[in-house]
């Protein structure tokens, strides 16, 4: 265990970091005045209202509200988790992560470090024996005789695991330990009666399995003649967990401008294939049916999937396993459908015998709607009355399971077309509220419109959009910080800028991230904040004020007795 990554290297690493850079690579920025203005990646508009400063290292949405630093966004816009982002954005700037020494808890982070480089280092072995191992004949035979060639077998990494049981404990088994990571990464297997160790994989065609960054994290591996299992996949290890991962997604992410579409093939050999042809968005399953893991990884980076199957009973009995599994993942935005293939095909047949266009044409797929409807019609006859009942309890669940929404309600209704039976779901989606701006867009009084915020909230609301204010905030009295969120929230944004008060607001928003304010802290940067730039230190330094002094209706309260704070006034309001 290495412990938490270090709250002063995540600090250096956003004031290395470009925000503007790293959002570029997803959004076309336009610069407006210090900032820079474009369509908002998290949500569909046609006017811009998504906002990133490279003075203070943030990006914001003022349409949906999403907000955060270069971290941030590449957690929430590539589907990474914290370390992952820390990881990738490190990586690009050149830097080693560094942790805290001695650290442990539920934010602690385990060095897989000598992993990944073993499996690297496999990996290179294995390509290596393909092009020089005496035995590798049989092996460039197979693939040639798949039709693959050598530049498609360099770029996605393919090798060879030559027979024998040491040739990769032989050349990265130096010692004990490296033994032991070995066996630890599924590269050998240690014997029970005796401390002896072996390779796992032997004469075969050797697949990486790659994470979304690219590293190595496990391999397929495909016998070259007959034998069983023709595909033996490394175990689940610290860094491979074949439920959350899909072959050759790294490619998909990695070719520059990412489809709209991904499509989700059944073998290595089929994604291999079809990028050959030019088919660059298919990716595989790793033995298993489709996990919903899968499903929602691949949902983070395109808008529609297509699950290509057989055409025959069998495929079509997998494409619903498949539709079960997406169903409760189809959010508004996700759109999923089948591709059959015609009889005696597989997509690496198929690309080969009729082109890479059969992939892109539209009327080849059947929509979810489509398929759902033509399965249920195929065990319950709409055309009787029983029938029809019967179609309302096959479909009512499945139904359930989409997200409230267009989708759901479109399903519903034309369940309630063949059936003619009313279908109603107890949780309908909430009704739409206006945006926050409305207000004061739709021609009401400003007064009518505007947020009047507590004096502690006012100061945080600043505090985040320029901390360096918090140098005027010296002569604030002690605030008690159970009082309220917002004055327990104001404290900590105070002690964490009184030694770092130029910290930008992509770093101090990392610092809040997993802290019993985050939310709180998401929820007022989400407000509609109007006050020109100009006018916010004078601002800060007026609020500082009203809770320095006392009110003096609460001061004359509190001498016959009463202990009940005053609500804030509209300091707009006349007295």
């Amino acid at each position: 265990m290495a412990g938490k990554i270090a709250k002063s290297f995540i600090d250096e690493l956003l004031a290395r970091a470009n925000v503007v850079e790293i959002v570029e690579r997803a959004v076309q920025l336009k610069r407006a005045g210090r900032d820079f203005q474009g369509l908002c990646p998290f949500h569909h508009e046609k006017t811009p209202s998504f906002t990133v400063s490279p003075d203070k290292q943030f990006y914001h949405c003022f349409g949906c509200g999403a907000h955060g630093s270069a971290i941030g966004f590449l957690m929430n816009h590539d589907g990474l988790g914290f370390v992952e982002a820390v990881e990738e954005l490190a990586s690009a700037l050149g830097l080693e992560v560094q942790y805290e020494a001695g650290s442990a808890g539920p934010t602690a982070v385990a060095d897989h470090s000598g992993l990944y480089r073993v499996m690297d280092e496999a990996q290179r072995l294995y390509a290596k024996m393909l092009r020089e191992h005496p035995a590798r004949a049989r092996a460039v035979d197979y693939l040639k005789g798949r039709g693959l060639t050598g530049e498609i077998a360099k770029r996605f990494g393919i090798g060879y695991a030559p027979p024998g049981w040491d040739t990769v404990c032989a050349a990265l088994a130096h010692d004990s330990a490296a033994r032991k990571l070995l066996v630890e990464a599924g590269l050998a297997v240690e014997k029970e009666d005796a401390d002896r160790f072996y390779d796992r994989f032997r004469d075969r065609v050797m697949f990486p399995i790659r994470d979304r960054r690219g590293r190595c994290i496990a391999f397929g591996g495909r016998i070259i003649d007959a034998g069983e299992p023709k595909y033996l996949n490394s175990p689940e290890t610290p860094i491979f967990h074949k439920r959350h991962e899909l072959y050759g997604l790294d490619q998909v992410l990695g070719r520059g401008k990412r489809p709209d579409k991904a499509l989700i093939v059944e073998g290595y050999m089929d994604v291999v294939a079809l990028a050959q042809f030019g088919v660059d968005n298919a990716v595989a399953t790793l033995g298993t049916a489709t996990t919903g893991d899968q499903i929602e990884l691949l949902f983070r980076h395109v808008s529609e999937i297509v699950f290509c199957f057989d055409g025959d009973d069998a495929g079509r009995r997998a494409a619903w396993r498949a539709l079960e599994t997406v169903l409760p993942l189809l959010k508004e935005g996700r759109r999923a459908g089948f591709l059959f293939l015609p009889h005696g095909h597989d997509p690496d047949s198929l690309v080969r015998a009729q082109g890479p266009a059969v992939f892109g044409d539209k009327e080849r797929v059947t929509a979810l709607s489509t398929f759902l409807f033509d399965e249920l019609a195929a065990r319950a006859d709409p055309s009787t009355i029983d029938g029809k009942a019967q179609l309302v309890a096959l479909a009512r669940p499945l139904i359930a399971k989409v997200p409230p929404g267009p989708l759901r309600q479109l399903l519903s209704q034309h369940l309630q077309t063949l059936s003619g039976a009313r279908v109603r779901f107890a949780d309908a989606p909430p009704p739409l509220r206006a945006p926050a701006a409305a207000a004061t867009r739709s021609g009401r009084s400003a007064r009518a419109g505007r947020h009047v915020a507590r004096p502690e909230a006012r100061l945080i609301e600043l505090l985040v959009r320029r901390p360096s204010l918090a140098i005027l905030a010296r002569d604030l009295p002690a605030l008690d910080v159970a009082a309220s969120p917002d004055a327990a929230l104001l404290v900590a944004l105070l002690e964490t800028l009184e030694h770092t008060p130029d910290m930008h607001v992509g770093a101090l928003l990392e610092r809040f991230r997993d802290g019993p304010h985050a939310a709180h802290l998401g929820d007022l940067l989400a407000r509609e904040f109007v006050l020109d730039e100009s006018r916010w230190e004078s601002e800060f330094s007026n609020t500082v004020a009203k809770l320095t002094t006392p009110d003096p209706r609460q001061v004359a309260l509190r001498r016959i007795g009463y202990q009940r704070p005053l609500p804030d006034r509209d300091p707009s309001a006349a007295d």
